[in-house]
């Protein structure tokens, strides 16, 4: 006579309480970690538009360059 197969999940070995509170503390670490992930993305995208910007407006519109000071002062004489 054969046996017939063990639907799964029905012998499922339920979780301790210490692997529970390990779990939990797992959950919350992943969700600030992905938190602050998503918040780096944001900040480096608005950085990026900022910048892109920036640099728009500086190629429309070249900036005069300064003349080069002259150096005043006395030479050492060896």
């Amino acid at each position: 006579m054969r046996q017939q197969p063990v639907p799964e999940g029905i012998f499922k070995p339920k979780p301790t309480a210490i692997e529970t509170k390990q779990d939990a503390t797992t959950r919350a670490a992943r969700q600030i970690i992905d938190g602050e992930a998503a918040e780096r993305e944001r900040k480096t995208e608005r950085l990026r538009q900022a910048r892109l910007a920036m640099q728009a407006v500086e190629a429309a519109s070249p900036a005069a360059r300064s003349p080069a000071k002259k150096r005043t002062g006395r030479r050492k004489q060896a």
